[in-house]
């Protein structure tokens, strides 16, 4: 054989087997999202869904539900009209939400009602929580006594099942309270209400009461007077004579 044909034999023969035996080429694996990647996207996740609530409950305070437009709300919470749909599906399931998370809010202080307690302690408390809502949260006040004077056509079905189990709960802790001499006879809903009613009037009424008053509860001052006068007014009416 030619020498140039025996190289170039040579050469094919290498070359073939060079191909033959390179391993295989791995397929890369898919990048694996660490844990803390996972909590930041958790967190970035519900952050925005607390500033879309927020930018809601601002404007839905003041204009309704039919007064206010899923834009005027997105550009509230600084999202695009798009990235609000993803959250939530149009301004009634947004509005829901929002009425969910003040029923929530405004329940949380009578859950901690329980018989083995003081009455006095717990109910004084309990009005400090409220009057506590009612300066930091004076829109979802605004707001839920809204929905209430509406008649409350989307919160229907939470009333009737959450409110109303809640309430029905509570009242029997005010009825083991009165039974055992510890409260004056009195109906636990009309109490509730009352509390509700003298608590919220802080929030619902605030311009009212500034007008008169000259303060609102953010004064310091004004805020203690007011929870020390609720608490003596409704639990001197409530002591056993």
């Amino acid at each position: 054989m030619p020498k140039t044909k025996a190289l170039a034999a040579a050469s094919s023969s290498s070359n073939t087997t060079t191909s033959t035996d390179k391993p295989a080429r791995k397929r890369a694996k898919p990048a694996v999202r660490s844990a803390s990647a996972v909590n930041r996207r958790l967190r970035q996740i519900e952050d925005k869904r607390s500033a879309i609530l927020g930018a809601a409950l601002g404007l839905f305070s003041r204009f309704g539900l039919h007064g206010t437009s899923i834009d005027q709300v997105a550009a509230r919470a600084d999202v695009s009209k798009s990235n609000l749909l993803y959250y939530f599906a149009n301004k009634e399931e947004l509005y829901v939400n929002v009425l969910r998370d003040l029923l929530a809010l405004w329940l949380e202080p009578l859950r901690g009602f329980s018989a083995e307690q003081d009455p006095g302690e717990a109910i004084g408390d309990y009005i400090r929580r409220k009057l506590v809502v009612s300066r930091d949260r004076p829109d979802a006040s605004r707001l839920f006594c809204l929905e209430m004077i509406q008649g409350a056509p989307l919160l229907r079905d939470e009333l009737d099942r959450e409110l109303r189990t809640l309430v029905e709960k509570k009242s029997e802790v005010i009825k083991a309270w009165v039974a055992a001499g510890k409260l004056a006879p009195v109906d636990p809903h009309h109490l509730i209400f009352a509390l509700w009613a003298v608590t919220q009037h802080y929030a619902d009424f605030g311009v009212q009461v500034q007008a008169l008053t000259g303060h609102t509860l953010d004064d310091a001052a004004f805020f203690e007077q007011t929870v020390e006068n609720v608490q003596r007014i409704v639990l001197q009416g409530i002591t056993p004579r």
